[in-house]
């Protein structure tokens, strides 16, 4: 018992470690992404925030993790229809096994003239939480969030994210251990986060698509659907 507890202590200052050494994204957010193209309501969801709080709304995940208000998968939302106003599902998508499903369910919780917004990785590394299944473009958006009126749609993260994740996942392949992964992670992240800033000239560019890192896409539930 007391190993353990000495265990326990070790990991939690090695935490408080790493978060005092971590660097900051090397992304970008577009801003554009977070214009209010459907309004807050009464009821807003956020898909997938994990510990995250996100004022205005109400967090679902798969795990009981602090900050979650209800656990379920996004598959099944336990939510009776059209009692939502509004959906937000940032970097999930890609880890349902059905993303038909998921958006399924979202169309049928939403009430008439409620929307979403979907985010989603197009040129993104491989990465488990707990699977990794799905990429998706602007127009693969399109697509699957129909019957939905698309409003609105663009580049959550762009190129530059692109090629400076590969750079740091890259350089982590090289690394034999954990801590060497973890190092360079911290290093590299540091060095080559100021670069992600290059994204606000080249989102401007239309071709932008070609190494696009996150699309997005505004979706509104129609009266008739």
């Amino acid at each position: 018992m007391q190993q353990d507890n000495v265990s326990e202590l070790a990991r939690r200052r090695s935490n408080r470690w790493m978060r005092m050494l971590q660097p900051p994204l090397p992304v970008w957010h577009n801003t554009a992404s977070r214009e209010q193209l459907i309004p807050l309501g009464a009821r807003n969801l956020y898909i997938g925030g994990a510990g995250n709080q996100v004022p205005g709304y109400f967090n679902v995940d798969l795990v009981a993790l602090p900050g979650v208000d209800v656990v379920c998968d996004a598959e099944n939302l336990p939510f009776r229809d059209e009692t939502l106003d509004r959906v937000d599902c940032e970097a999930v998508i890609e880890h349902t096994p059905d993303p038909a499903k998921l958006i399924g369910e979202i169309h049928r919780c939403l009430k008439k003239g409620g929307g979403c917004r979907i985010v989603a990785p197009f040129c993104h590394p491989f990465h488990e939480y707990p699977r990794d299944y799905w990429r998706f473009s602007i127009d693969g958006l399109h697509r699957l969030v129909a019957p939905m009126r698309v409003i609105g749609d663009g580049w959550f993260t762009g190129p530059t994210a692109t090629l400076l994740i590969v750079v740091i996942e890259y350089a982590k392949l090289w690394m034999p251990s954990r801590w060497l992964k973890r190092a360079t992670w911290c290093v590299l992240g540091w060095l080559l986060f100021p670069l992600r800033y290059l994204d606000v000239l080249l989102l401007r560019s239309p071709t932008a698509r070609q190494l696009g890192n996150h699309a997005y896409v505004w979706a509104q539930k129609q009266n008739g659907e």
